[in-house]
């Protein structure tokens, strides 16, 4: 078995995240995850709120709040909608945490010290009313290659092509529209032409081993084709102080260099945690430990492109050479799982023109579970794709509830009013058989759909053997096996059922943890067959590092938990003899009526992709 870095894109904390956020990196990843627990692997997955950069004080400063009192506010927020959802973070953590701070910088002084950050002269972008550093993709323009409208100041969507927002025709801040005013200002650049023949090997590499979605390792090596120095630091007062800079405090390092450096930094503080602190190494220094990064299509440039760069430069494997720093040689991404986008009603989701369902909003009035089954069922793995509430309605009432909910409530209410307990089977029929080894051969099939990120597809053939149990029932008819002499059948019907709907609930599991263990426990389990996540409050490790801005914030929330009570990727027989009491139902059927009702949430909503997206 291997060591599994699950790195999980790290949800932005200006604001809440809506149910498109978590389709890209949250639901995604923890079906891998999960799996990969259950079939044997040691998996480390981890993540945190990204808290640095522009947006985080534009947010500040409409709310009147300090940019600190908003990222501490938001992480909790966000925290808790990822607990309720369910997803399995060994550590979900924050880039304001200090030791964070403390890994970026290492990772700075070293990649500048083998020679792969260089001090230019550049323009910066800076917003005439604030006087503040406009990030790259807060500027939006004419691209000068295609002619399409709408491009990013970082790059061009319709054409692949990577831009610098001075080369935008008719630029403007998406904040507020105006013009931006550009700036000389020194600032440091990683040197991606030195890294540019590294990271093509890499890429090629990734190609070869057929495991890459195609979308994301052509869109990955149209970059190398026009690639040029990147920017890595920003003037702003808010963000990590720059290593040797210490006495410019307005200029920090850019929050994507930051960002992606949290995979590592949340890998550590991790194991800080744990009482082992060098045990991150396992995943990260290990050439045979395995990684995959989950992130929406608009920032895989940052995790095929920007992140690699920066462990290259880090490891001294570009054309200056150089020497690793104290973290030593780091493990380059395995895959970057990439999803693409997710639409609502056939808008995309904007937070400040109301296109949106945030993930609490969405919790406090349907199951966490039909929102993890929409996303894996009909979500973006490959393609871009829409909610609407009358498909979340049709796959919710006709799927969970009609389908899987049905077969486990008719199964355990036989059981308990012919037996109260799970019967001791008689002699199989052939037609028993045919069910259970259909039923088993879905462990290899599934598990390898998941392991090879095809979700949808793995969900799918999970549904295809509810429905064979479901005709199962329908071809026994063991509610008609009412005589006496027919006893012997009905126990070795309910029976077979009790093991098929034992199985299926555990290859469902990832998909569904929160039903999986009420499923359990409706079948007379202890409910613990999906492992579930906690928050804990945790004093903050080096308080030292952090500036002034964080003098007497002691602690944070983290998400963490114990996963390892989850049953191994496998047939467990039932216990022939287990109570089974009369069940109520696992899914809820949800009201036509709320089509419309949901509808009417956004009926002034106006489509725009302007911050907070």
């Amino acid at each position: 078995m291997s060591r599994i870095l699950s790195a999980v894109a790290w949800p932005y904390a200006n604001g809440p995240r809506h149910i498109g956020h978590v389709a890209g990196f949250g639901v995604p990843s923890d079906v891998f995850s999960r799996y990969m627990r259950m079939a044997g692997h040691d998996v480390l997955m981890v993540s945190g709120t990204d808290e640095h950069g522009t947006p985080i004080l534009v947010a500040a400063d409409g709310e009147g709040v300090t940019a600190r009192e908003l990222a501490d506010r938001n992480n909790r927020l966000i925290v808790e909608d990822l607990v309720a959802l369910g997803l399995s973070y060994d550590l979900f953590t924050r880039t304001t945490a200090g030791n964070h701070y403390a890994v970026v910088q290492e990772m700075f002084r070293t990649v500048r010290d083998n020679g792969y950050m260089i001090e230019q002269v550049t323009r910066a972008a800076i917003s005439p009313s604030t006087g503040r550093t406009l990030p790259d993709r807060y500027i939006e323009g004419t691209c000068p290659i295609c002619g399409t409208e709408g491009a990013r100041g970082d790059q061009c969507d319709a054409c692949g092509n990577q831009l610098d927002p001075t080369d935008l025709i008719d630029p403007h801040s998406r904040i507020n529209g105006e013009t931006p005013k550009f700036v000389e200002s020194t600032h440091y650049f990683l040197d991606l032409p030195a890294l540019a023949e590294a990271l093509s090997a890499w890429l090629d590499d990734r190609e070869q081993s057929g495991t890459w979605r195609p979308n994301v390792i052509k869109f990955s090596k149209n970059f190398l084709e026009d690639i040029r120095p990147r920017a890595m630091t920003r003037d702003i007062d808010w963000g990590i102080p720059v290593p040797g800079w210490e006495d410019q405090p307005t200029k920090r390092l850019y929050v994507w260099f930051d960002a992606v450096i949290g995979y590592l930094s949340a890998s550590i503080e991790w194991a800080r945690r744990t009482g082992d602190p060098e045990a991150w190494r396992q995943w990260w220094n290990d050439p045979e430990a395995l990684s995959y990064y989950f992130m929406g299509k608009d920032n895989i440039v940052f995790h095929s492109q920007i992140w690699p760069a920066e462990m290259l430069g880090y490891n001294g494997q570009g054309t200056k050479g150089g020497k690793p720093g104290t973290l030593g040689v780091l493990n380059m991404p395995t895959e970057v799982v990439s999803s693409e986008f997710l639409t609502m009603e056939g808008k995309k989701f904007s937070s400040s023109h109301g296109i949106v369902i945030y993930v609490r909003d969405f919790l406090a009035r349907y199951q966490a579970d039909a929102l993890r089954y929409f996303i894996s069922a009909a979500g973006p793995e490959t393609s871009d794709s829409d909610f609407t509430w009358a498909e979340f309605v049709r796959r919710t009432n006709g799927e969970l509830v009609a389908g899987w909910g049905n077969l486990v409530n008719r199964t355990a209410s036989m059981i308990a009013k012919k037996f109260g307990e799970i019967p001791a089977p008689g002699e199989l029929e052939d037609i028993d058989r045919a069910l259970l080894d259909e039923i088993n051969k879905g462990f290899e099939t599934i598990g390898d759909l998941i392991r090879h990120h095809r979700q949808k597809a793995a969900l799918s053939e999970a549904m295809r053997l509810v429905g064979e149990a479901n005709k199962y029932v329908t071809d026994t008819e063991p509610f008609k096996l009412k005589a006496p002499e027919q006893r012997e059948r009905l126990a070795t019907v309910l029976h077979t059922l009790a093991q098929a709907v034992a199985d299926l609930n555990l290859m469902l599991s990832p998909f569904l943890p929160h039903a999986a263990n009420d499923i359990d426990r409706v079948m007379g389990g202890a409910g613990n067959i999906a492992p579930m996540p906690r928050i804990e409050e945790v004093e903050e490790l080096d308080p030292q590092v952090l500036p002034e801005a964080f003098d007497g914030r002691n602690g944070y929330p983290i998400i963490t938990g114990d996963y390892t009570s989850a049953p191994t990727w496998e047939r467990h027989l039932i216990t022939v003899g287990t109570p089974i009491a009369k069940p109520t139902p696992v899914f809820t059927k949800l009201d036509e009526a709320i089509v419309e009702e949901e509808l009417a949430r956004y009926a002034d909503s106006t489509p725009d992709d302007v911050t907070g997206a």
